[in-house]
């Protein structure tokens, strides 16, 4: 069992754990217990992971922030739209 392995593996659980919010706030238009600054934080550290595994040519890491970044960002425009 690699190291690269384990990162995939966590990388797309870690990933595919926004989907079930993304879409309920999709489908409800309701984001009224989302923490806005949660969001915030989350996606702030997101893409400073991102930055991370680019400079280490960690593809593991870049593709699961790229993704979760940009679900979190969804996240944060529902937020924004539907307050």
């Amino acid at each position: 069992f690699s190291a690269e392995l384990l990162g995939y593996v966590s990388a797309g659980l870690t990933t595919c754990s926004f989907f079930p919010q993304v879409m309920k706030v999709w489908k409800t238009k309701s984001t009224h217990d989302i923490s806005l600054w949660m969001y915030v934080m989350l996606t702030t550290g997101i893409f400073c992971w991102l930055v991370y595994g680019v400079a280490l040519g960690s593809m593991p890491l870049i593709i699961a922030n790229l993704i979760s970044g940009l679900m979190s960002l969804m996240v944060l425009y529902f937020k924004l739209r539907y307050r």
